[in-house]
Parts: structure tokens; sequence; C-alpha cells
């Protein structure tokens, strides 16, 4: 199985290393005339680690990701990235495949391969007619909601504006729109895929509808996606954020108020728990700074006018629980709320997640999880409590790739720090209060908050559940040599 490592990382421990930082040669021994021959036949650029822009063009969102590759391909279209498959394919390359390059795990790049950089492949093109849109793979969610919005509509993706959208779509997609109108995978209607064998292919309800199937939870698997189709939604253009910060000590009272709340309240919104320590920042009273808290966030998803008024209203109950620290909400544009989170996840953070399912949220697990975020060792990590159900659960177990839909609550483990000397015990933090919310847990994890897959195939099995064995079988027939393993790879029969 091919995983990923953090920085300065021992593949063969799960720890850290000490000493110099673990390097591996970026020289893939291939003869100039190759390279130029391939450059040559790019509409964008070849990048090399001589160049000037190779620093840049190798680092990703997540500081602790520090990998060398041989070449960089910055595609301009779907006939550049078929290039670059076969030319990693002939040539016995590693492949990896960047996006947004905001994938927590750091599979966008790799050490001694080539990488297939999407990041300047970003048109969107939107039928308001239709309430469809197709954006190309290399664009955020944010540059997505700018188009959308514009007509008054919205695909459901992330909560994160840098996000890209095909590491979240691929890998499922949970976002504020979830409750109501599923997963960013539930809608999507078609993809265009460049797979292992450099073809271009759709993927749709009506063609290769087995590949179709398999990248709707299955990850980057299966192919290049170069461009995605979504079924839109009427959001907007104002709504109403909720976003109050109670005391910790009243995490109880708080996470079952939500729990009623998503239990009675019709699916308008899909609200987060967070729990943390409210950060030093201008944008919180100085009196509540470094308090430890949790947080409620919902954003309404109704449309039109009064969209905004009639969100506040339905949401007011979350707000009301206690009295808070804090109460930041807001009426606001739909996306400026996609963006709210931004600063929290700055570039070049150093970032360690996992995730764990869970089927009820009982007494002791909410004792845990409070013990376990009064223990973080950074002040800015958090573990967050997703609220899940409505449309996303009501698809089918088997109809798309995405497994564990009908569990109702998913624990996001959030280690993120600042300095590399903190790492260890960053680290230690995250795998510990991963280890113990696990008793909790009847299986399963969500794949675009995976850790580095330290515990083998037994947790990317549960991953993506039952349908596992079906995702091998669609492997096997589009990337029978694992061409794409920099992921949660599934292993190809015949492999």
């Amino acid at each position: 199985m091919n995983e990923t490592y953090p920085r300065g990382a021992d593949p063969a421990s799960s720890g850290p290393i000490s000493g110099e930082q673990h390097r591996k040669p970026v020289d893939p021994g291939l003869p100039r005339p190759l390279l130029d021959h391939f450059a040559s036949r790019l509409n964008g650029r070849l990048i090399l680690p001589q160049d000037p822009d190779y620093e840049p063009a190798r680092a990703l969102w997540n500081g602790m990701i520090d990998r060398r590759p041989a070449l960089v391909a910055r595609c301009r279209g779907d006939d550049d990235v078929v290039a670059s498959v076969n030319f990693a394919r002939d040539n016995g390359l590693p492949l990896a495949v960047r996006g947004g390059g905001h994938g927590v795990a750091g599979q966008a790049v790799c050490d001694g391969g080539l990488v297939v950089d999407l990041s300047e492949m970003t048109d969107t093109d939107v039928d308001p007619e239709g309430s469809t849109a197709r954006a190309q793979g290399g664009c955020t969610l944010g540059d997505l909601d700018r188009a959308t919005q514009r007509h008054g509509l919205a695909a459901p993706v992330g909560v994160v504006s840098a996000t890209g959208i095909a590491g979240l779509t691929l890998s499922g997609g949970m976002g504020w729109l979830r409750r109501k109108y599923g997963l960013s995978c539930d809608n999507l209607i078609s993809a265009r895929v460049v797979t292992a064998d450099g073809k271009l292919l759709t993927a749709s309800g009506s063609e290769n509808q087995d590949l179709f199937w398999a990248i709707r939870g299955g990850g980057g698997n299966f192919g290049v996606v170069t461009a995605f189709d979504y079924r839109l939604h009427p959001v907007g253009p104002e709504v109403f954020l909720c976003h109050v910060y109670y005391p910790l000590e009243r995490a109880g009272e708080v996470l079952r108020a939500c729990e009623r709340y998503v239990a009675e309240a019709p699916e308008e919104a899909a609200p987060l728990a967070v729990l943390g320590r409210i950060p030093k920042a201008e944008a919180y009273p100085a009196a509540v700074h470094g308090q430890p808290f949790v947080a409620i966030l919902a954003v309404s998803t109704g449309a039109g006018e009064d969209a905004a008024e009639v969100g506040g209203r339905a949401l007011r109950p979350l707000r009301e629980v206690t009295e808070p620290l804090c109460d930041l909400s807001e009426h606001t544009a739909y996306t400026e709320a996609q963006k709210f989170l931004d600063d929290d996840y700055p570039d070049g953070r150093l970032y360690y997640w996992k995730s764990v399912n869970a089927p009820e949220l009982s007494d002791k697990l909410i004792e845990r999880l409070t013990q376990h975020t009064a223990a973080a060792p950074s002040p800015d990590s958090t573990i967050d409590v997703w609220y899940q159900g409505g449309a996303m659960a009501r698809v089918g177990e088997q109809a798309t790739a995405f497994a564990n839909r009908g569990v109702p609550y998913l624990f996001g483990i959030e280690g993120n720090w600042d300095h590399q000397a903190d790492s260890e015990r960053n680290l230690t933090w995250v795998r510990d209060t991963f280890a113990d919310l696990r008793h909790f847990s009847t299986g399963g994890i969500y794949l675009n908050f995976p850790g580095f897959l330290e515990e083998g195939e037994q947790l990317l099995r549960e991953g993506y559940g039952g349908n596992y064995e079906r995702l091998s079988a669609v492997k096997t027939k589009y990337d029978p040599g694992n061409l794409f393993r920099l992921n949660a790879n599934i292993q190809p029969t015949s492999y």
C-alpha cells in the first residue's frame, strides 16, 4: 500500500525522526531530449527543480508536507493532462495530482515523480436555466461559489473556500448544505476523467456508469478528473450565519441541544459543533481570549430576498442554549459565509487530522471530547462534531461509493500548530484522541480527514465500507497497474 508521511517522518514508522529532514532524490534519470519533447507537447509548462518557480510549485497548504517532485506539469487543458499521464506511465514515474493543493494528507505532491498540476484549470461555466455548472479540476470552492452565486445558486461543497473541489468531491464532500441537498458527490452529474491508459472519458449515469459510481466517494484512485458537472440549488444570496461560543464546561448541554435541533427542525441547516480555545484575535472580545469553548456553527440554506431573516429565526434556538461567551452571528452574503473559517486555516501551518464515525452521542463520549479538548497542546487544535443525516443519509449505501452514510455523527480531530518543534506532541495528541474515540465507533472514517493512514488496510477498508470490493473491481478495470496510488489507495486485484 502506498502511504503518505509527514515532513521528517520515517516511512517505516509512524513517528517523526530526528536529524535532517527526510529527502528523496528528485532526478528521474531521464535524458534531457525526452524532457524537452514532453515540455514541447504541453500548452502549459513543465517546471523542473532548477526553475525559479519550483519551490512555490511544490509547496502545499499543509506545512507538514515537504516533498520534492522531479517534474511539475502545470496543465492548461485536457490534452496536457493526457500527455502528462502518458509520460508518467511510460517512464515509470510516481504520479501525483494537484487540484487545489488543500488536502490535509498532502498527496498532491510526490518525491521524485511527476505532479499533474491543475491549478491553472479554473474555468467555470454556469447554466442558470438548467441549474448546473461545469467546473475544471483546479477550481477551489471559492471559484465555484463566486460563479454560481451570480445566479443565486450554489453547489453543495465544503466549508473553507480555498479547498479544491476535486479532492473534496471525489471523497464525498461535506458542507453547510449536506443535510438539505446532500454531499458534493451526490450532486455530481458527470465528470471528464483521464484514465491510466491516457483515455479521456465521460463518466455519468449513462456513460461509463461503473466509473461514475466509483468516483463518487472512491477518491482519486481511477484517474485525473479534469471537469466536474454539478447540480445547483437556490441559496442566498444573503444567508444567516450562526457563530456562537459557549463555555466548554457546558458542552453536554450544548451538544444535546444541537442534537435535539437536528431531530426536530427541518433540514434547513447542518450544524457543526467545535470544541477548542478562543483565538487571541480581534474578531473575539479580549475578555474571552484563550477560554475553552464549545461553539455551534451553521449557515441557513434558504433563498430569496428574505432568506437571511427567515434563516436567522430558524437558527435562533442554537444561539439560546445557555449564556454564551460571545455570539458573532450575522446576516452575510453566502460567499462570505463560505469564507468565514478561512483565517483559521492559513497556508503553511502544520496540520494533522483524523476522523471517527459514531452511532450515538453518549454522556461518556461527551466527557471524553471535553477532556481531549482540554489536553490539546496547541491552542489552535479543535475537535469538530459534524451532525449528519437528512439528504446525505437518504442516498442508498451502494448508490455511490461513499460509505457510512447512515452514521449520525462524525468527529474530526484537528491538530493545527505552527512550529516544527511542537510536532511530536501534536501528532501524539491526535493519535491518542483518535485511539480513544475509536472505542465509541462502529467503524469508518471520512477519507477527506484520513490522517496518514498509519493503521493500514483495515482502516482504509472501513473508510470505503461495504463498497470496497466493488471499488477494487473498478480499479482493476481502469488502473490495473495502480498508477494512481498516491491516495487512500484501493489495490487492484491484478497488482
